[in-house]
């Protein structure tokens, strides 16, 4: 007499155990083969050179604005409020792209330089910068 057969009730994974092995075979072979990306970072020095005759934005320690103008062969230095900061620097451009960089002191806050270059560039001031000094 035969016995009757049982059901099975369990899952096989013998074959999902080869195909992944084999896929991690695959995986280990080719991973050295892939070239990595590369990221070429900008050189420091060579980008703090400031553009010829800006308009300088200096705020001091105190949330103080002073603008220097060096188009000319002396510097003329004003003091600027925040509000009448944009309208003094589109009368001192005169229609000119002349470039406007800002020249914050090192106990200034973020908050303040950020405002100011805000700004700057709400109020239509198209070439605007920091200004930075490299280290020795």
């Amino acid at each position: 007499m035969r016995r009757p057969r049982k059901s099975v009730n369990q899952m096989n994974v013998v074959p999902y155990i080869d195909v992944m092995l084999v896929l991690l075979v695959i995986f280990m072979v080719t991973a050295p083969l892939v070239a990595p990306g590369e990221i070429q970072l900008p050189s420091v020095g060579s980008k703090l050179q400031p553009p010829v005759n800006p308009l300088r934005v200096r705020l001091n320690r105190d949330k103080s604005i002073t603008l220097v103008d060096q188009s000319s062969r002396a510097p003329k230095t004003s003091r600027v409020s925040l509000a009448d900061l944009v309208d003094t620097v589109r009368s001192i451009q005169d229609g000119r792209d002349q470039p406007v960089v800002i020249e914050a002191d090192k106990s200034a806050r973020y908050e303040d330089v950020v405002d100011v270059l805000d700004r700057l560039q709400r109020g239509g001031i198209r070439k605007v910068g920091l200004l930075a000094r490299p280290q020795p």
